[in-house]
């Protein structure tokens, strides 16, 4: 034991030197993370009835994800190294297996001028308004577009500021891919991003994700994020998708485009520092069967309504929520198995962070 001590404050005064004899160097390391757990009723007593990701159980004590995130930054060059363990994690990276799939984001920033950063490795998506991280949202379920549309870019990008304008440019592998099986088509995903933000008073992310997929389908997807704090307690957020597919039917034949689109709005009111609830209202509609309506020939459409409280102690956030999913089509079921066109339940979430 004494040995361990010993090494440990040996350890800790060869660090303090490093650091003492470069005086003259900016870095700094950041530590944070979170850890989040939850319990969800479905009201037809099954989990067949969450077609959203991070949240398929039924009457169950669930962990949700532990993620500890390391940001090392010196003057002009950053290391982000983001980890998460448990289901959340698991989903996120649905592509990876073993230790692979605690990686939610690994990338160097290297910046040349005040104006311009370029960045390797893989990060979380542009596209969408909703994020992995549950503390880093007002609603412990997530969207149908979050589902369905990307979750992370493997690859490299370059990122410029004018003024109140941003633009972001890239090349990454096929989404959701850290690493491309071998033997397969990999062709490169482009990705770009402007975003125009003048103040909090309103925000506006343009965004962009197309290329050709590993089955060979060509896809393209484009995003709308608005936001808007109007003042400290209330606020405005709005998401808008489209994805284009093209089928490939061989001989260099791709099947005419079709697609999936949806559109958010969130309304966040904060009567105090300590208590808010969020109101979330979407419209998922997937009239080719591309995702949520796969197997139907006319496809369909659903409208989710999401309330969330928010209660906050310190650090940690409580969450009850309410949502019920109306559909167009019977993709739902009952409690006897039968099908329907609408669900409901009930969620509480503990989210802490640091």
């Amino acid at each position: 034991m004494l040995r361990k001590i010993a090494l440990s404050a040996f350890a800790l005064s060869a660090l303090s030197n490093v650091y003492s004899q470069d005086s003259t160097k900016t870095s700094a390391l950041t530590i944070s993370g979170s850890a989040d757990v939850y319990y969800r009723y479905d009201f037809a007593k099954t989990k067949a009835n969450n077609l959203t990701s991070f949240t398929n159980s039924h009457n169950s004590f669930e962990l949700g994800m532990a993620s500890v995130k390391l940001d090392y930054k010196t003057t002009k060059v950053e290391l982000v190294a983001d980890m998460g363990f448990g289901k959340r994690a698991q989903e996120f990276s649905y592509n990876d297996e073993g230790i692979l799939a605690a990686v939610k984001q690994l990338y160097i920033s290297y910046t040349p001028a005040n104006w311009l950063k370029v960045t390797a490795g893989s990060w979380a998506t542009h596209v969408g308004y909703e994020l992995v991280d549950a503390y880093l949202n007002r609603n412990y379920s997530m969207s149908y577009m979050f589902t369905n549309g990307p979750f992370f870019h493997t690859g490299v990008k370059a990122e410029a500021i004018y003024k109140s304008s941003g633009f972001m440019i890239g090349l990454a592998n096929p989404t959701d891919y850290k690493y491309v099986p071998d033997d397969v088509n990999n062709k490169k995903f482009l990705i770009a991003q402007y975003s125009f933000a003048p103040s909090d008073l309103f925000k506006a992310y343009l965004n962009y994700a197309g290329g050709e997929n590993l089955d060979t389908s060509k896809t393209k997807q484009y995003d709308l994020v608005l936001t808007s704090k109007l003042s400290n307690k209330f606020s405005l957020g709005y998401n808008g998708t489209v994805n284009q597919t093209k089928a490939y039917l061989g001989s260099k034949i791709y099947d005419d485009s079709k697609s999936w689109w949806g559109s958010a709005l969130y309304i966040n009111v904060d009567p105090s520092s300590n208590f808010g609830f969020t109101l979330r209202g979407e419209y998922f509609s997937d009239k080719n069967g591309l995702k949520m309506f796969s197997g139907l020939d006319d496809g369909g459409s659903i409208f989710a309504t999401t309330v969330s409280a928010l209660f906050k102690v310190d650090n940690l956030t409580f969450i009850p929520e309410f949502r019920i999913d109306n559909a167009s089509k019977s993709i739902f079921v009952d409690e006897n198995g039968n099908p329907k066109k609408s669900a409901s339940n009930i969620l509480f979430a503990a989210i802490y962070s640091f």
